[in-house]
């Protein structure tokens, strides 16, 4: 199950979707102002895989040295294959 995370990490919709990743065990898309959860320890322990888009980065500023290691980074291309691949798709929050 992959959930697709939009909203910043300070708003009611993007701690709901990281909620439910955690609680269903699913995988998360960050995009738009979601990819702020990919830095400063806001996911820590989460146990699913955490995509973000790569051109939302780059447009707000944050460099691979602020990202965690086990956190991949797509172009929309790769994203479409992401979610292809997929079972189940949520979001977006």
């Amino acid at each position: 199950m992959l959930v697709i995370i939009k909203s910043a990490p300070g708003t009611p919709e993007g701690k709901r979707g990281i909620k439910l990743a955690r609680d269903m065990a699913a995988d998360v898309c960050l995009m738009q102002n979601a990819v702020y959860f990919a830095h400063d320890e806001r996911l820590e322990g989460f146990c699913g895989a955490v995509y973000v888009l790569d051109d939302d980065c780059t447009l707000r500023g944050l460099s691979d040295s602020r990202l965690k290691k086990s956190i991949k980074k797509l172009d929309y291309d790769s994203l479409v294959d992401v979610i292809v691949n997929e079972d189940k798709i949520i979001g977006a929050f």
